[in-house]
């Protein structure tokens, strides 16, 4: 290796780990990772988003689901959890405004639910599914903790009961209550301060110690290469240059207004710089 490749490695290395130190649990590689079959960590977030008690007996982290139909669209979920009455439930973390349409909840309520039944099953088995998205911002605006979105009746305003249930929360939310204290946690670089050990155990591994540091840079490295890949085709280059040229707007402008992530910034602006 040149001393130029070997300077250019020794760059890329430190801006991984600095990717790595910035991270939180809003962040999809490091709240998978910390997640992935720790059943006692779900069971906790789950208890306070919930406002109960629950049991669950299974795990899947980023479990891709399938459109039956060819040329539909896929979804991957961050966090499947089935507790153990057989409910389904989706946790998703949502760090920037991109993907945040409320009708992306709806979907993912649709595609798990259309996966519940067999044929010939009969519609009254259908167990209820939960999808929670965590936004790290305020998604109403509202400043509320928690904001529940089940179907009613319009015309007596009472609850439809049919099992479906859309969960938002707050990720900006600092009341002195369990889950103000579980959004610090999930805004928190460190485990140091945290307040419930169960996260707190994850992302000390994962970030601050050498094995599991090891496992979270070669995690952000994959995802950086795919990223990398997908974005380096000419036609997506050209829209990002085509909004800066036509909406007179700075490439940081151009990138806010995409919904980039702070982990793609730094990936796209490098390939606009080749």
């Amino acid at each position: 290796m040149t001393d130029i490749n070997a300077k250019v490695a020794e760059q890329n290395d430190a801006k991984v780990k600095k990717l790595v130190d910035d991270m939180t649990l809003f962040d999809d590689d490091l709240m998978t990772l910390v997640f992935n079959q720790n059943i006692p960590a779900t069971e906790l977030l789950l208890r306070i988003i919930l406002g109960r008690k629950i049991q669950v007996t299974d795990i899947e982290v980023q479990e891709e689901l399938r459109s039956p139909i060819v040329g539909g669209r896929d979804i991957t979920l961050d966090v499947h959890a089935i507790d153990v009455n057989g409910d389904e439930i989706d946790i998703e973390v949502q760090g920037s405004s991109e993907g945040a349409h409320v009708r992306r909840p709806r979907f993912h309520s649709a595609v798990i639910d259309s996966r519940m039944l067999k044929e010939g099953d009969a519609f009254k088995i259908l167990k209820d599914s939960y999808v929670i998205f965590i936004y790290k911002h305020d998604k109403f605006g509202k400043g509320l903790p928690i904001y529940r979105a089940d179907r009613i009746v319009l015309e007596t305003g009472e609850p439809l009961n049919d099992g479906s249930h859309i969960i938002y929360v707050n990720g900006k939310y600092k009341g002195n209550d369990e889950i103000g204290m579980l959004m610090h946690d999930f805004n928190s670089k460190t485990s140091d301060g945290m307040y419930y050990k169960e996260l707190a155990e994850g992302l000390h591994h994962f970030k601050e110690t050498e094995e599991g540091r090891d496992v979270m840079c070669e995690s952000v490295k994959k995802y950086a290469a795919e990223f990398a890949e997908e974005y380096k085709t000419e036609d997506k280059i050209e829209t990002v240059k085509n909004l800066m040229t036509n909406m007179k707007w700075t490439l940081e402008q151009t990138l806010t207004n995409m919904g980039v992530s702070d982990r793609e910034r730094a990936i796209i602006t490098q390939q606009l710089q080749k």
